[in-house]
């Protein structure tokens, strides 16, 4: 993030609306000298919070994007997501779904893809996963996954699925930041999606009614290594 220009970009969407500083600083609860010094070009020693606070109070949001040796970290993430899509597909397969990856879909104007798209034919159950190797914007995801899960049946039948039931499943790399991202929610979480790993390797090896839970998978460059060995 440039400091400058998120500085003047503040300034003037400020006087876009006629405020003063002070007004700025009392709608974001804000304190005026941080509104004076994000505006003065000092929004380095600022936290992102007191940022997207000053940011949201005039219709705007922080975007702050990390960047490691050009499209390293992006192949860096995709690996990461990749190996946890794996687990989650080789978990499905062995109790019995049929599984698509990377299923697309398309229906009057929504479009989009679901991540691993399940069927289990004896319990005629439908799974839409959702793999996330970190956790990203929270409302966006949990509404994202909620029309996935709506579509679902007329995507089942797409497939030739009949789906009694359609349940919904986050799957995440199971580290300290995704488990307390998910703390930090916890009562959002709890009501959306209230089982947890051992409710959902329960639920997953047989599937009775529907499911919304949250499974946590091990994930890292020698995950998929150490299972092929052990699985030898």
């Amino acid at each position: 993030m440039d400091p400058v220009r998120f500085g003047l970009g503040i300034r003037a969407l400020r006087r876009r609306r006629r405020w003063t500083q002070t007004e700025l600083a009392v709608r974001a609860g804000m304190s005026q000298a941080a509104v004076s010094r994000a505006e003065r070009g000092d929004a380095a020693r600022l936290t992102v919070r007191t940022l997207d606070r000053i940011a949201a109070a005039t219709g705007a949001r922080v975007s702050v994007r990390l960047l490691w040796h050009g499209e390293a970290l992006d192949r860096l993430l995709d690996a990461a997501h990749a190996d946890l899509v794996e687990q989650m597909v080789a978990m499905l397969v062995d109790r019995g779904w049929q599984v698509v990856p990377e299923a697309t879909f398309s229906h009057y104007g929504e479009r989009g893809s679901i991540d691993v798209l399940s069927w289990h034919p004896q319990r005629g159950a439908l799974l839409i996963v959702e793999v996330k190797s970190v956790v990203p914007d929270v409302q966006a995801m949990l509404a994202g996954v909620d029309r996935k899960q709506r579509l679902g049946p007329r995507i089942a039948v797409e497939r030739g699925w009949k789906a009694d039931t359609v349940s919904r499943l986050i799957v995440l790399a199971d580290s300290r930041t995704a488990r307390r991202r998910i703390e930090t929610h916890r009562a959002t979480f709890d009501l959306a999606y209230p089982a947890r790993t051992r409710a959902v390797r329960r639920w997953l090896a047989a599937p009775n009614g529907t499911l919304a839970g949250i499974l946590f998978l091990p994930s890292g460059p020698s995950t998929t290594a150490r299972r092929r060995v052990s699985g030898d």
